[in-house]
C-alpha cells in the first residue's frame, strides 16, 4: 500500500476549495485546477488539468455534476499516472457513478460527502465511500483528514445515499418556508417565528441559517446554493422515477440560483391573483350563487368526478345549474380550505378540501393565467363519504 503524497484537486468551487484548503493545511502536497478559473490562495494552482494530474498520486474530483466529471476525466485520462487513484467527491447520479467506476476500474473511489464548507474546513465531513479494500486503504489517510469514513457497497450506493440525504435537507428548507409563510399570514414577527423554530425539529437548520432567514443584508456567502440543491433533487427524481415535490419546489423558486439554500425559505407566498379564482369558487359554495363559479372558471372548463357510481363531466353551465342561489341549510357547519398551490409560470395546480356535512371532497384544480388574470381551467374531485 502506498499512501498518496501529491493530490490534484479538480474543481475549486465552494466545497472543492474548502477540501483543497483543508488538505493543504494538513501538509498534503496539493495542486488545484478549476474550469471556472476561480483561484484559491491556499493551494498551488495550474491552468492545465493535465499538468496537475501528471504529478499526482491521487486525483480528487469536486465538480458540479456527472457530465462535468466525465468531461474532465476524458480530458486528463492520458495524463493519469498508471498507479494514480481517482477519488470522486462530486454529487452525481447513481448510474453516472457506476459508469465512472466501470471506466476507471479498481483505482476509482466514489466518496460523496455530507456536510458543507464549515465541516470541510474542520475535517468533520461524513464521507460515504465505495471502493475495493486495496483502494480504500490507499485513500483512507486522505479521507480521514477530511472527516469520518462510512464504507458502503458499490459506487451507485453512496451516490444514491447522498441524494437521499440532500432530499431531507430540501424537505427541511421547504418546511421552513411554509412555516415562515404561515407566520407572515398570522402577522407574527420574523424574529419571534425564528426564535420558536429554533426550539423545534428544524432548530439546527434555523439557527445556522438565521442571517439568511432574517433577510439580513450581510448574511454572508452561500455554503450550499439553491441551484446545486435543485440539481440534486432533479437527479434523485430521475434516478428513482418517483414523484419528488421538492424538485419542482426548488426548481421554480424565484431566487438567484447562486443564493444560499436558506433564501429559498424566504420567498413570499403566491400572489393573491392566483388565489382569487379559488376564493371565488369557495364563495360560490358558501352562497349558492353560480355567478361566483363563472368568475372562477374559464367558460370552457369542465368539472369531473364520480357521482352516484358513474363518471360525470359537466360543462360549466351544467355545473352552475346545480346551484339555486342560496346557501345550503347546514352552511354554518361547512368548511373549505386551500391545501396546496404550485405555480409554474402561466399554469398552476391547487388542491382544496371541502367538508360538507357528512361528505368530504378533495378538489384538484388546473389554473391558467391569461392577460394577467388567473382562471380555473378544469376541476376533478373525489368524494369521501
Amino acid at each position: 500500500m502506498t499512501t498518496p503524497h501529491t493530490i490534484a484537486v479538480l474543481g475549486l468551487g465552494r466545497m472543492g476549495g474548502a477540501i483543497a484548503t483543508r488538505l493543504a493545511a494538513q501538509d498534503w502536497d496539493v495542486v488545484g485546477w478549476t474550469r471556472s478559473g476561480r483561484t484559491s490562495g491556499a493551494v498551488k494552482m495550474t491552468n492545465d488539468p493535465n499538468e496537475a494530474v501528471a504529478k499526482a498520486d491521487l486525483v480528487l474530483l469536486a465538480l458540479f455534476d456527472g457530465p462535468a466529471c466525465q468531461q474532465v476525466l476524458d480530458d486528463v485520462r492520458d495524463s493519469l499516472r498508471p498507479d494514480a487513484m481517482v477519488l470522486n467527491t462530486s454529487t452525481i447520479a447513481p448510474a453516472e457513478a457506476s459508469e465512472l467506476a466501470r471506466q476507471i476500474g479498481p483505482s476509482y473511489v466514489h466518496a460523496p460527502v455530507l456536510g458543507s464548507v464549515p465541516a470541510a474546513a474542520a475535517g468533520a465531513l461524513q464521507i460515504l465511500t465505495a471502493a475495493g479494500q486495496d483502494a480504500l486503504d490507499r485513500v483512507r489517510p486522505v479521507l480521514e483528514t477530511l472527516g469520518t469514513v462510512r464504507c458502503v457497497d458499490d459506487a451507485s450506493t453512496p451516490a444514491g445515499l447522498k441524494l437521499i440525504a440532500n432530499n431531507s435537507l430540501a424537505g427541511a428548507v421547504v418546511a421552513l418556508r411554509d412555516s415562515l409563510r404561515q407566520a407572515d399570514a398570522l402577522g407574527l414577527s420574523r424574529a419571534q417565528a425564528l426564535d420558536v423554530l429554533e426550539l423545534g425539529q428544524l432548530g439546527g437548520l434555523a439557527a445556522r441559517k438565521r442571517p439568511f432567514l432574517a433577510r439580513q443584508p450581510a448574511a454572508g456567502t452561500a455554503d450550499f446554493t439553491i441551484g446545486a440543491l435543485a440539481k440534486d433533487m432533479a437527479l434523485l427524481a430521475a434516478a428513482s422515477n418517483t414523484p419528488l415535490r421538492s424538485a419542482a419546489n426548488l426548481a421554480d423558486t424565484p431566487a438567484d440560483p447562486e443564493a444560499d439554500i436558506a433564501v429559498a425559505a424566504t420567498v413570499p407566498a403566491v400572489e393573491d391573483a392566483v388565489l382569487e379564482p379559488l376564493r371565488a369558487y369557495t364563495r360560490g359554495h358558501a352562497t349558492g350563487d353560480p355567478a361566483h363559479f363563472r368568475d372562477a372558471f374559464l367558460p370552457t372548463a369542465h368539472i369531473e368526478g364520480i357521482r352516484d357510481g358513474a363518471f360525470v363531466s359537466w360543462p360549466l353551465d351544467e355545473y352552475c345549474a346545480l346551484f339555486q342561489g342560496r346557501p345550503a341549510p347546514d352552511e354554518p357547519t361547512r368548511s373549505r380550505r386551500i391545501d396546496a398551490i404550485d405555480v409554474h409560470g402561466t399554469v398552476a395546480t391547487a388542491t382544496m378540501t371541502l367538508s360538507h356535512g357528512a361528505d368530504r371532497f378533495t378538489d384538484i384544480f388546473l389554473l391558467v393565467r391569461a392577460h394577467d388574470t388567473w382562471r380555473i381551467a378544469n376541476k376533478a374531485y373525489h368524494r369521501h363519504s
